[in-house]
């Protein structure tokens, strides 16, 4: 992730934009369980968010500098940081109760690389677990502020098939102005 897109995703102004725009759509998903995991969180503004509504909240972040900064900041809260690639993560099969990734699977260098994560999205969620996320359009304006950094976009029309070849079913996928959010379920 490049310094401004990283320094965007650590401002106050980022924080309030999720509170006002996120999170209602968050609260409105329903219950997430008590065992929650989050792919990606970078900075973790959106780890502040869940971790107010969950039991247990597990971060999972590639990135070593932002997976350390999150654990010692977060360190005797009901987060565990852990710094490991998602699309490979190593967790207990069936353990969560939902799955959220916000922001990042555009981050992922490829399409095949995406679909191993939704492949062990699949896997690490118990039977009826949710599947949420928000990821950005492909348009001008966030290519830009993606420059030196990985953009691979998801097609929002084609997500719902991607989903179900990986084991998630009934997959609604929202778009708006700039991004889109979608919700799918591991069959019971």
């Amino acid at each position: 992730m490049n310094d401004g897109h990283l320094q965007f995703l650590s401002s106050p102004e980022w924080a309030q934009l999720l509170r006002e725009n996120l999170l209602p759509w968050i609260d409105g998903v329903g219950d997430l369980g008590a065992d929650v995991l989050e792919i990606g969180p970078g900075p973790g503004l959106t780890t502040d968010l869940l971790r107010e509504r969950v039991g247990s909240l597990t971060a999972i972040e590639l990135d070593p500098e932002l997976a350390g900064r999150l654990r010692e900041r977060l360190a005797g809260t009901n987060v565990e940081v852990l710094c490991a690639d998602a699309a490979a993560s190593g967790l207990a099969a069936g353990r969560f109760s939902a799955v959220t990734c916000f922001s990042m699977l555009h981050h992922m260098p490829s399409p095949e690389y995406q679909d191993r994560l939704f492949s062990e999205v699949h896997r690490v969620l118990r039977p009826g677990g949710i599947f949420i996320g928000v990821d950005a359009l492909d348009l001008d304006f966030i290519r830009q502020g993606h420059v030196d950094d990985t953009f691979v976009p998801v097609d929002p029309v084609s997500l719902p098939d991607r989903l179900e070849a990986a084991g998630l079913r009934d997959a609604d996928v929202f778009a708006a102005e700039y991004e889109f959010r979608f919700i799918a379920r591991k069959p019971r």
